[in-house]
């Protein structure tokens, strides 16, 4: 029965520098887990068995795990792509060096849909990831391993990577709290790129509590990468606690906040908040001007997959892979690019802009994260319009470069997960993660584990 993994990282951390507990026993515990539930949930793509030693910082002995976008020097990291099945990096990304820097232990690489294209981690060249929930359903994407490791207690937290939802969808169809921070916020630099200007490097975890604990770590400027920001990192954990009454919370009438959600809402209203509804007018543009923005990039990005520096060939994209680079190229392409790339910056500006006008008159959106919970497989890969619509609730914030915070908020009648988002004014990451601690220390929601 699980008992380390269930506590939070704070108190994992004071029972280690007591010596009541050592990194063994957490070790132990999700390695037992990893055996047992892995075969069933195929989470990892790569398993490590960290070495304990001079360990110290804020995360002693803290294991997690990475979605595998993430160069680790010396450890295979394929970005869900047999092109890159064999790449053994010469360095480690900037977040896997300050979390290693800090005590943390990594222990593996975790699946996702191939360069992260894809909503359900079926796009995957190393197997579909189950649903901790229900094993007949997939896990979200393009993260999908990283939240079922984690709703599955395989880790204590992991670093996931959010280009138009792929840290928060898979978190709300998998029952864990993940955090998509404001572009810049932390170092991209050793993250194998999607889409540049979307991509935006994230904690995963049990909690708010715990997300802030390894944000502290990983934020910050980052001489490596150019677009990394000099903003002040806040005291998050610090701030936790803090008073929240009188925020006001927004709920787009654009977006169909269910049950849940609205119930939601009223937790907050019992905590003093005031909850008001404002409008996201753009919201019927945003999948179209991003599935223009993040094709095009990825176009750039991917061609330097060409199998002669590094990795196999082209052919080995795989048919998703490859419509993206298509739609991508085709945009970009003379006699277009004004009628379509240029066009869906454009919107990106209205987008912005609504955004703007809505933080004029609350703090925060409440909002869902998918109009559905975890679907079976098929019902997304085979679908390229659903697919590409189950991102409709969270690309507006990669597009205006916002931070949204997802939490657990609920079940369906038929037991699957259901979460809801806060997004927030950029840098405001501190604000949203004291509005999903106070949630949480009055709802149970993330407390719930699936039944393996």
């Amino acid at each position: 029965m699980n008992k380390l993994t269930e506590e939070s990282i704070l108190s994992l951390v004071s029972k280690l520098k007591s010596k009541e507990i050592f990194p063994d026993d957490i070790m132990a515990e999700c390695q037992a887990n990893i055996i047992k539930f892995n075969p069933k949930i195929n989470a990892f793509i790569t398993e490590v068995k960290p070495e304990i030693k001079g360990i110290g910082g804020l995360l002693l002995g803290i294991p997690y795990a990475l979605k595998d976008s993430y160069v680790t020097k010396g450890i295979k990291t394929t970005v869900g792509s047999r092109i890159l099945a064999d790449y053994i990096p010469q360095y480690s990304a900037t977040v896997v060096e300050k979390l290693n820097n800090n005590g943390a232990l990594l222990l593996g690489k975790t699946n996702m849909d191939a360069w992260g294209h894809g909503a359900s981690t079926e796009n995957t060249d190393f197997g579909i990831v189950h649903n901790p929930w229900d094993l007949s359903r997939v896990a979200g994407g393009s993260g999908g391993g990283l939240a079922a490791a984690i709703a599955s207690r395989m880790c204590l937290f992991g670093i996931g990577e959010d280009t138009g939802g792929s840290i928060r969808n898979p978190a709300g169809w998998c029952n864990i709290t993940a955090l998509k921070v404001t572009y810049g916020r932390v170092s991209r630099y050793g993250c194998v790129a999607y889409a540049s200007s979307l991509d935006t490097v994230g904690p995963t975890a049990k909690t708010a509590e715990d997300c802030a604990v390894v944000l502290q770590i990983i934020a910050g400027r980052d001489p490596f990468d150019a677009t990394s920001s000099n903003h002040e990192v806040s005291d998050y954990v610090g701030g936790l606690r803090k008073d929240i009454k009188n925020i006001k919370i927004g709920i787009p009438k654009e977006f169909m906040a269910g049950e849940l959600i609205l119930a939601a809402a009223k937790e907050f209203e019992k905590m003093g908040t005031t909850v008001v509804e404002v409008s996201l007018p753009s919201l019927k543009y945003a999948v179209a001007a991003y599935y223009l923005i993040a094709p095009s990039e990825t176009s750039s990005n991917l061609a330097r997959y060409d199998g002669i520096r590094y990795g196999k060939d082209r052919s080995n994209f795989t048919f998703e892979s490859v419509r993206r680079i298509m739609i991508g190229t085709y945009a970009l392409s003379a006699g277009y690019y004004d009628e379509y790339y240029k066009k869906a910056q454009k919107v990106r500006s209205l987008i912005i802009n609504d955004y703007k006008k809505i933080f004029e008159t609350c703090d925060v959106v409440l909002a869902p994260i998918s109009s559905e919970s975890a679907t079976k497989p098929g019902e997304l890969l085979d679908d390229p319009v659903k697919n590409m619509m189950a991102d409709v609730y969270t690309v507006t914030t990669n597009i205006a470069g916002i931070p949204s915070l997802a939490l657990p908020c609920g079940f369906t009648q038929d037991g699957l997960p259901v979460g809801m988002q806060l997004q927030g004014k950029m840098f405001s990451e501190d604000l949203l993660l004291r509005l999903g601690y106070h949630y949480q220390q009055v709802s149970d929601w993330h407390k719930k584990i699936p039944d393996l």
